[in-house]
């Protein structure tokens, strides 16, 4: 079967569209420009800010001019992950899907669903003549995944909805009316070359194998942490040997846990069997510890060719204790709302720079806003008594639960009419734009829903494929009830 016979079939022909467009955050000219030719062709207005973000508009079917106007929301950009074995550059190839039983997939990289199928929903949506609904703005935002850029850059006036419908959530039969705020710390140490000794032994070791993850959907699943594990073991080799470190790579995106990471050391020649089997001895643990959640965790040492220069000591040794101390994870649960992660951390990269600087970036994220701040600060005192120089970026904020939301009531009784059971409603720890958008637009009434996926954020990203259906079916309901304005 192919993609575009997938039902519904609106919404999977034009995600089969999407995946033939590039869109890696920051370089979305591609898509931008496919969704003004799409206004065009469908004779839709159509308008682009200066930040890149698009909206559509389509005029109520007659008879529901009434209706209030409602603003569906997606982002356009996605991330890109690929598994190191799989060639492909995200600035010039098609995604490659697979259909695997009821689940749509990539070919070793990131699917993009997150949040191409609600983008694809949008254009369903729009060139639907038979759907029934009130005036719908479809607002597409640039750079949601590494900074929210579009949101922030969204100048009052740009939408004139009076409801708004985020279509970036992950779990079918789950209305979110909340969401956490977050912030990057962001670390740097700078590093002097030395000469590595005659006699040395070099080797490459690599983390492989994890299941990495969204950093706010699934930071309360105790995922292995690349860069946190490989540093264990080389804090151990360095309280051992006489070890240099030449080169220490690990993570990709600031809202990615950590998959894989790897570093080049040498240690004297005499060393060298004593340090496979260090490696073995530290993997076997590793593999223990977490060996119901990581089953295919992996480490690996290969012989590497002679490098001629490293990282200081000092900094060497500065560096993995930072790493060490470095909080990750879950830091605290809400007291309000069972279940729900309030606080937490993801230690997300560390790589090597021009001008000899190692970089490590890190996003904190919580509910509430004191406690984000607080633990952007513990982050930063972590790195700061290691010597690094230390900085946040802006931050953006969460949004507040409105359990008296008139379009939560709307697509709450709708779900229970179409599938005879309760939607869940909840709050999500990740990073939503609906608190920027509240700030802009305070007056907006939302709610964020999506079908199911799993994995995003990472080549194992999945989307259920009969959840589309059912989420496609009670959009169309909630739109079709939408409150008549006062």
């Amino acid at each position: 079967m192919k993609i575009q016979e997938l039902q519904p079939q609106g919404i999977f022909t034009y995600f089969d569209e999407i995946c033939q467009v590039p869109r890696p955050s920051k370089k979305e000219e591609k898509i931008i420009a496919y969704l003004k030719a799409f206004g065009e062709k469908h004779h839709l207005e159509t308008l682009v800010d200066e930040a890149g973000n698009v909206l559509i508009k389509k005029p109520a079917t007659p008879g529901k001019e009434n209706l209030k106007t409602v603003v569906l929301q997606s982002h356009i950009d996605m991330v890109c992950e690929k598994n190191n074995d799989v060639e492909h550059d995200f600035l010039n190839d098609p995604i490659q899907t697979v259909i695997d039983g009821e689940w749509l997939k990539a070919n070793g990289t990131t699917l993009g669903a997150d949040n191409g199928i609600g983008v694809a929903t949008q254009l369903a949506v729009l060139a639907d003549e038979t759907i029934v609904h009130g005036p719908i703005e479809c607002l597409f935002t640039v750079d949601e995944e590494t900074g929210l850029s579009g949101a922030f850059a969204l100048k009052e006036g740009f939408i004139n909805g009076d409801i708004l419908i985020n279509l970036d959530s992950e779990d079918e039969g789950e209305i979110f009316i909340g969401c956490a705020g977050g912030i990057d710390s962001v670390a740097e140490f700078q590093y002097e070359e030395v000469d590595v000794p005659a006699g040395y032994y070099f080797f490459k070791v690599d983390v492989k194998g994890l299941k990495g993850g969204h950093s706010g959907g699934d930071i309360h699943l105790g995922r292995g942490n690349a860069n946190k594990l490989l540093n264990r073991f080389l804090s151990r080799l360095s309280t051992k040997y006489d070890m240099y470190l030449c080169e220490i790579n690990g993570g990709n995106l600031r809202n990615a846990i950590p998959r894989e990471a790897y570093a080049v050391c040498a240690v004297p020649a005499a060393d060298k069997h004593n340090v496979r089997a260090d490696l073995n001895i530290f993997a076997a643990d590793a593999e223990n510890e977490l060996s119901v959640v990581e089953p295919d965790l992996k480490f690996v040492l290969e012989t590497e060719e002679p490098r001629a220069k490293a990282i200081d000591r000092d900094t060497t040794a500065r560096l993995i204790k930072a790493l060490y101390a470095a909080p990750h994870g879950v830091y605290a649960m809400s007291q309000d709302i069972p279940g729900l992660v309030e606080t937490s951390t993801n230690l997300a990269s560390v790589k090597m720079k021009p001008g000899n600087i190692i970089r490590i970036e890190t996003s904190q994220r919580s509910s509430i806003l004191s406690a984000r701040n607080d633990m952007a600060e513990t982050v930063r005192a972590t790195f700061a008594l290691a010597g690094a120089n230390i900085s946040h970026g802006d931050g953006y904020p969460g949004w507040k639960p409105n359990p008296n939301s008139e379009i939560l009531e709307v697509a709450a009784e709708s779900y229970k009419k179409l599938f005879d059971k309760e939607a869940k409603v909840k709050a999500i720890h990740a990073g939503l734009e609906c608190g920027l958008f509240l700030d802009k637009y305070p007056h907006l009434d939302m709610i964020s829903f999506g079908p199911t996926m799993t994995g995003v954020h990472s080549p194992d990203e999945r989307l259920h494929i009969p959840s589309v259906k059912k989420y496609w079916e009670h959009l169309l309901d909630i739109l079709a009830n939408i409150p008549e304005k006062k």
